[in-house]
């Protein structure tokens, strides 16, 4: 049995979108510091091109840890958030519960970049939610309530991390 964390594909491909907004709007503080580092944009862009079922599920699957990676070559623990927001987004073809986890990781790199504050960006990332967005992340279960999938109790579900998804999901 598929983990209700994962949502149905078309779910998936509703809340994709959002997540590339939330990773998208942080995404200059990863770039300030890897200017020539592409993976998380790439990511961003495929996560869209996921949403608009132009990529299937499968294929991202495995290339969802890519964006991840480019953590690695930045020192700032903002610019590291912004780049795991862009792996969070393009997470969201295997299990849309990642979508929290970009708009968790994007409030982070916010909060800890000069130029922002956490409470504002989920602010934001609520305003850009649609309707359909919206219906489908309430399908998902409460952070740390369900352990077969991102939002059970691991580092989703901890520190600041929970503290955004709880956040959004009470505003939902």
């Amino acid at each position: 049995m598929a983990s209700v964390q994962a949502l149905s594909e078309n779910d998936r491909r509703i809340v994709a979108a959002w997540a590339a907004d939330c990773a998208e709007r942080v995404l200059p503080v990863f770039e300030r510091e890897a200017p020539d580092d592409a993976r998380p944009r790439e990511a961003i862009a495929r996560a869209r091109a996921f949403s608009r079922g132009e990529l299937d599920a499968a294929g991202e699957i495995r290339r969802r840890f890519v964006a991840n990676r480019a953590a690695q070559v930045v020192d700032s623990p903002a610019a590291k958030a912004a780049a795991w927001a862009a792996g969070q987004a393009s997470g969201v073809a295997h299990m849309g519960a990642h979508a929290l986890g970009a708009a968790a990781y994007a409030a982070k790199a916010a909060a800890l970049a000069a130029d922002g504050n956490g409470p504002d960006e989920i602010s934001w990332q609520l305003e850009q939610l649609s309707a359909p967005a919206r219906e489908a992340l309430l399908r998902l279960p409460a952070v740390g309530t369900d352990s077969s999938g991102p939002l059970g109790a691991g580092l989703l579900a901890s520190g600041v991390l929970g503290a955004h998804i709880r956040a959004i999901q009470a505003a939902l």
